[in-house]
């Protein structure tokens, strides 16, 4: 029996779904997950306990666990994963992603740094650690954008029109930098915060895999839905994208030059970028597949007609089976990631049977838990579920979403006033 090691958060929604196909293709999924070292396997599932931040004790830990029991794949899902995953990669002999490069992918700076310096398109951008905030505001254009260096899903971003609300946007991200539970899982220098002009335009997302620094896209998607600011919270996500071929073949170009740029090499890429009449902005290449369950919104097909997930694809690929015989399903299918619409106390979803009724709809999934605590963007990190849909065109799964979110009906109590 082949072995692949996961390395995810606790909190991450994929786990689940990768287990059962595994189980599925008769792989037997190793985890590595962030839990207390202290504690014997909490969840019961034999995982190696990993601290984000320690690599030197991680590296020894998987290597032991790889003279116990041989490993012949790893797959990172989430940021801070992905540089784990290509650390196992490097030190038990495996292809994958190199360590430098993933490290580059998370961190927004250098990600700039190295765009500029292959020549892509790239917004004014700066790097400021615990100066003058008048003087920083004073310095800027607008409008900009402010966004911790480390943190990921667009939380903390913030867009200011002016010096005043730079000031407020900079003392709201530097409260969310200060809570324990960010601290606990970050370096000191993911204190600084990167400064950028705004870039106007359609934003697009690509789902990827790259065999041997050759980009092999999944999906493009297009985002329907304006992001504009001043938060920069996703929503939909559709596919196949509705632009024309040409841009298309841009955008897959564009992203490859960054990926190339990064030094990403071999395994799973989401990235993101804007188009305006100015050209194609990267905004991202992370060293991972998509987040969250939008990955059920793709399903792939083999030569023989075979249908897949996305999870059981990558889980190929991590065993060394090339994807270039797998393409996307004909119909348009896209994803809603429903947006937290106000801070509370959440007690429950309605009307989600009606909603799961749209035409269209495939199925709607509420993660939020009763009695949680939900608290939007710039300082949440979650959404309260996904809306999925298929259609035979992309407008009619625009449709379906939007119909179907418009049916639910969300109960959360107002937050209770700190004492």
């Amino acid at each position: 029996m082949q072995r692949v090691l996961l390395i995810a958060t606790t909190t991450g929604y994929q786990t689940r779904t990768f287990s059962e196909t595994a189980t599925r293709l008769g792989v037997e999924l190793l985890f590595a997950t962030d839990r207390c070292h202290l504690l014997d396997d909490p969840w019961k599932d034999k995982a190696l306990p990993v601290r984000f931040h320690e690599d030197v004790a991680f590296v020894k830990s998987v290597t032991e666990l790889n003279e116990r029991t041989p490993i012949d794949g790893v797959l990172g899902l989430g940021d801070r994963p992905a540089v784990f995953a290509a650390l196992a990669c490097e030190a038990i002999g495996l292809p994958g992603h190199p360590p430098a490069a993933a490290r580059a992918s998370g961190n927004k700076f250098e990600t700039r740094q190295r765009f500029a310096a292959a020549g892509l398109p790239c917004p004014r951008f700066h790097l400021r650690g615990a100066a003058d905030d008048e003087h920083i505001a004073r310095s800027l254009e607008y409008p900009c954008v402010v966004k911790p260096l480390a943190l990921s899903g667009s939380r903390g971003v913030i867009r200011a029109d002016g010096p005043a609300e730079l000031l407020t946007a900079v003392r709201r991200v530097r409260r969310l930098l200060s809570r324990g539970d960010i601290r606990e899982r970050r370096h000191e220098a993911d204190d600084h915060l990167v400064f950028e002009a705004f870039i106007p335009g359609r934003e697009f997302a690509v789902e990827g895999v790259l065999e041997n620094g050759q980009l092999q896209t999944l999906a493009l998607f297009d985002k329907p839905d304006p992001m504009d600011g001043p938060v920069f919270e996703e929503s939909i996500y559709i596919t196949p994208s509705r632009e024309p071929i040409d841009l298309q073949e841009r955008i897959e170009r564009a992203i490859t030059t960054a990926a190339s740029a990064l030094g990403l090499s071999h395994g799973p890429v989401h990235a993101e970028c804007r188009v305006n009449d100015s050209g194609i902005y990267v905004l991202e290449v992370a060293a991972r597949p998509i987040g969250g369950l939008c990955a059920r919104a793709l399903r792939f097909q083999s030569r023989q007609g075979d249908v897949i997930s996305l999870e059981e694809l990558l889980l190929r690929h991590a065993l060394g089976e090339p994807v270039s015989g797998y393409t996307r399903e004909d119909a348009a299918s896209g994803v809603m990631m429903i947006p937290i619409p106000r801070a509370g106390m959440y007690r429950r979803t309605e009307r989600v049977d009606a909603a799961r009724a749209t035409p269209g709809v495939v199925d709607v999934v509420i993660t939020a838990k009763p009695d949680q605590r939900l608290e939007p963007l710039p300082e949440g990190a979650s959404y309260l579920g996904f809306i999925f849909a298929r259609a035979e065109k992309a407008s009619e799964a625009v449709t379906a979403l939007r119909s179907a979110h418009a049916t639910l009906q969300f109960v959360i109590d107002a937050p209770v006033p700190m004492a």
